[in-house]
């Protein structure tokens, strides 16, 4: 497992860096977020003894079973929220985690900025466009977006830093990525998550600076 995973992210790191010089991205514009839900301590430890230090994960729960036990082994790791948040585990979420990629909806925007202000703890944060306008799928619809991003910005007070979005599975994610870097600048947001295992060197292309990688890394969940 160990000596798999690290080849995998440096073939994954590889593609990234081929595909900034390739569309006159600069060297190390894009960061790139290992994604370790549903994945173990000791299948993540490989990865950080590797060289990478920032993760994704989807649930809070599932984190805090392995995360606070990783960080008092490797002080300098990096956690990233890419997951549905409930306002009940916003308490959890700003006390693990460093990024959150999700707010989607104003009761968890203002449940986050309690907690923030209760912890002290101002972390920046994604808002989560749902391009393809799924039903089953979280996130502000694109014809709501520039409103929520003002009320979470301007009313609420949350450090929104950019856009997030999860392309249709079965639909090109072109289209998407354009529609996500259009939103973000006109609305001044300089920060795009956006790209997972199946098409991070097409959303480089598209201006991600942030890439989720998950399976093209730890392999097959």
């Amino acid at each position: 497992m160990s000596e798999s995973a690290a080849s995998r992210l440096l073939a994954v790191r590889e593609d990234i860096a081929q595909a900034e010089r390739e569309t006159g991205r600069a060297e190390g514009s894009v960061q790139l977020i290992a994604v370790s839900k549903t994945f173990g301590a000791e299948e993540i430890r490989p990865v950080i003894e590797a060289g990478q230090r920032v993760f994704g994960e989807n649930r809070v729960q599932e984190s805090q079973q392995k995360w606070p036990g990783l960080r008092q082994e490797y002080s300098d790791l990096e956690l990233h929220l890419i997951g549905p948040l409930q306002s009940n585990k916003a308490r959890e979420a700003v006390a693990l985690f460093d990024v959150i990629h999700t707010v989607d909806r104003e009761k968890i925007a203002r449940a986050l900025k309690a907690e923030m202000d209760r912890q002290d703890r101002p972390l920046p944060c994604f808002i989560q466009i749902n391009t393809g306008e799924e039903p089953q799928k979280a996130g502000i619809a694109p014809g709501e977006a520039d409103a929520f991003i003002a009320l979470c910005r301007n009313e609420i007070g949350l450090d929104v830093i950019g856009l997030m979005c999860i392309p249709p599975a079965d639909e090109a994610p072109g289209p998407h990525f354009a529609l996500l870097q259009k939103i973000a600048g006109r609305n001044g947001l300089e920060r795009l998550s956006m790209g997972m295992s199946g098409d991070y060197p097409i959303a480089v292309g598209f201006g991600a600076t942030h890439v989720r990688v998950g399976s093209a890394i730890f392999g097959a969940r």
